[in-house]
């Protein structure tokens, strides 16, 4: 939604979605704002604890199937397997959605990594669409006041309509926007620690042929999953940016995300929103 920096300040329940790549501070942001009056309301665990909850837990016992003394005692019923899932820990998420590429490194094939890709979008709407009974929700059963929507990093590859639309009819949208030193470290971090991610369909098509032209392998399943996503991080970045101004110049505000470190207290916050709404 729009509006002026008096009508924030002045609004009462305020609901604000945060945008931006993972690592550029949203749940940091959101972890600042006083717990006793804003529930941080996370996308990320939303489709962990609903909407992937069973696919999580299922390849997880896949995985454990494949030891004898746990396939035995999983078979037995002698124990169970569950995940715990915090806004602070979303790695059974990450494992899920895995890596394409060669099976002996725990890479996926095309077409399981494209169906749990399928998936992960479809968790993702789902959860966005969400946020309008959770404002309330939030309000009415937990009595919190204002509400923040730690969006996640894929948000704005969805392509869905109707999802963006309850986030700009419910929230107000902040977009926080790294500058070129931020990028830079988060492309290092991909490259030290290469994760999992979600990528939209063509993007996926277009540069898995790129990367196998330009190393020259025969087929995906001889890629090494870490050496892709190494490989395709910057690119990624590069084909999300253009994505989130645009939905921030029509729908929301840009904030720069390096002042994410120079917030203290909500009052901070609120005077950074208000200048953006300036």
């Amino acid at each position: 939604m729009r509006m002026s920096r008096q009508q924030f300040m002045e609004w009462p329940s305020k609901a604000i979605t945060l945008l931006g790549m993972s690592g550029v501070g949203k749940t940091t942001l959101a972890n600042k704002l006083p717990k006793s009056d804003w529930f941080h309301y996370s996308g990320d665990y939303r489709i962990g604890t609903k909407y992937l909850a069973e696919p999580i837990l299922d390849n997880i016992k896949r995985q454990a199937m494949q030891i004898g003394f746990l396939r035995d005692l999983l078979r037995s019923d002698s124990i169970y397997i569950s995940s715990n899932i915090t806004v602070d820990n979303l790695d059974p998420i990450a494992t899920f959605l895995g890596k394409i590429g060669r099976a002996d490194r725990g890479g996926l094939s095309v077409e399981e990594f494209k169906y749990r890709q399928r998936l992960h979008r479809e968790a993702e709407i789902g959860a966005m669409k969400d946020v309008a009974q959770f404002i309330d929700k939030a309000k009415e059963i937990y009595g919190y006041e204002h509400f923040i929507n730690d969006a996640g990093g894929s948000i704005c590859e969805l392509g869905d309509d109707e999802a963006i639309g309850v986030l700009v009819e419910h929230t107000l949208i902040l977009y926080l926007k790294p500058d070129d030193a931020l990028e830079r470290t988060l492309i290092q971090r991909a490259i030290d620690h290469p994760k999992p991610m979600y990528y939209q369909a063509e993007f996926l098509d277009k540069h898995l042929a790129l990367y196998l032209a330009e190393t020259k392998l025969a087929a995906p399943d001889e890629i090494d999953p870490d050496e892709f996503a190494r490989w395709v991080f910057p690119r990624l970045l590069e084909h999300r940016r253009p994505l989130y101004e645009s939905i921030a110049e029509r729908y929301g505000y840009t904030i720069d995300a390096d002042a994410v470190a120079t917030i203290d207290s909500e009052a901070d916050f609120l005077e950074l929103v208000g200048a953006a709404l300036e």
